[in-house]
C-alpha cells in the first residue's frame, strides 16, 4: 500500500473506534451514577463508621456535569475496548509476520485480564487510602472533598496499578522477541523489587504500609512468573538453535556460530 492508502486505512480505523466510543459514551452516561456511587463509597463510610463530617462537594455550577461526563467517558473507553483494540490490531497485522502475530495475540489476550485485575487491586486499596488521609484532619473539622480531584485521584490510581500489572507480560514479550534474556531479568531481581516497592509507595500513602504491600506483592509474583517463563523459553530456544547448528556441523559461540573444533 502507498502512504496515501495507509492514511486512508488509518482514518477508517480511527472513525470506527471513535463511533464505538461514542456509542459506549451513551451507555456510560446511564451507568455513571452507579459507578460514582461506588467510587465515593469510601467517603460515605467515613461518615457512617467514624461519625465524621465528610462529603463530596462541587466547586462551581458545571462541576457536577463535568464529573459525570468524565465518568461516562471512562466507562465508554472500557466498554468499547474490544472494538478499538481490534482496530489497532487490524491496522498493524498486515505488516507483521506469522510469529509476530502470535506473540501480539498472546500479549493482548493476557494483558487485558491482567490490567483489569490490577484495576481491581487498586479499587481494593482506595478505601484504606481515603480513610488514612482523611484521618489527619482534626475530629472537629469537616472534610469537604472536591469531586473533580477525588475522581482524578481514583482514576489515576486504578490506571497506574492496572498498567503495573501488565509490565511483566511486556517483559515476556520482549524475551520472546529476543530483546531480553531470562537470566538478565533474574539477575536484576533486586532492582526490580526495589522499583516495584517504590511504585507501590508512590501509589499509596507513606503511612499505609498494608496497602503498599497489597499492591507490591502481586506485582512481585507476576515479575518472577515472567522470569520463569522467559528462562524456560530461552532454554527451549537455545536447544532448538543448537540442534539446527549441529545439522550444519556448527556450534554456538560468543561471536556467532563457528565450525566444530575451531579454537577461534
Amino acid at each position: 500500500m502507498s502512504l496515501g492508502e495507509h492514511l486512508v486505512e488509518l482514518r477508517k480505523r480511527l472513525m470506527i473506534a471513535a463511533i464505538a466510543i461514542l456509542v459506549g459514551l451513551v451507555a456510560g452516561w446511564f451507568l455513571a451514577d452507579w459507578v460514582w456511587d461506588m467510587l465515593r463509597q469510601p467517603v460515605i463510610d467515613i461518615q457512617e463508621q467514624q461519625g465524621r463530617d465528610a462529603t463530596i462537594n462541587y466547586q462551581d455550577i458545571t462541576s457536577a456535569f463535568d464529573t459525570k461526563l468524565q465518568i461516562a467517558l471512562f466507562i465508554a473507553i472500557i466498554i468499547a475496548c474490544p472494538v478499538w483494540l481490534y482496530q489497532i490490531w487490524a491496522f498493524l497485522a498486515p505488516g507483521l509476520t506469522g510469529k509476530e502475530k502470535r506473540y501480539a495475540i498472546a500479549f493482548i489476550g493476557s494483558a487485558v485480564p491482567l490490567f483489569l485485575g490490577g484495576a481491581f487491586a487498586g479499587w481494593l486499596v482506595i478505601p484504606n487510602i481515603v480513610r488514612l488521609l482523611t484521618s489527619f484532619a482534626p475530629e472537629e473539622d469537616a472534610a469537604f472533598i472536591n469531586a473533580r480531584q477525588y475522581l482524578d485521584f481514583s482514576v489515576k490510581l486504578l490506571l497506574a496499578v492496572g498498567v503495573a500489572f501488565v509490565m511483566p507480560v511486556l517483559l515476556v514479550l520482549l524475551n520472546f522477541l529476543g530483546v531480553l534474556r531470562g537470566m538478565t531479568l533474574l539477575k536484576s531481581w533486586r532492582v526490580a523489587i526495589l522499583c516495584i516497592v517504590l511504585f507501590a509507595a508512590m501509589a499509596t500513602p507513606a503511612a499505609d504500609l498494608l496497602s503498599m504491600f497489597l499492591l507490591a506483592l502481586p506485582i512481585v509474583l507476576l515479575y518472577f512468573g515472567a522470569v520463569a517463563i522467559a528462562i524456560l523459553h530461552d532454554r527451549r530456544a537455545d536447544k532448538r538453535r543448537a540442534t539446527e547448528l549441529a545439522d550444519y556441523d556448527l556450534e554456538p559461540g560468543p561471536g556467532g556460530a563457528t565450525p566444530r573444533g575451531d579454537a577461534t
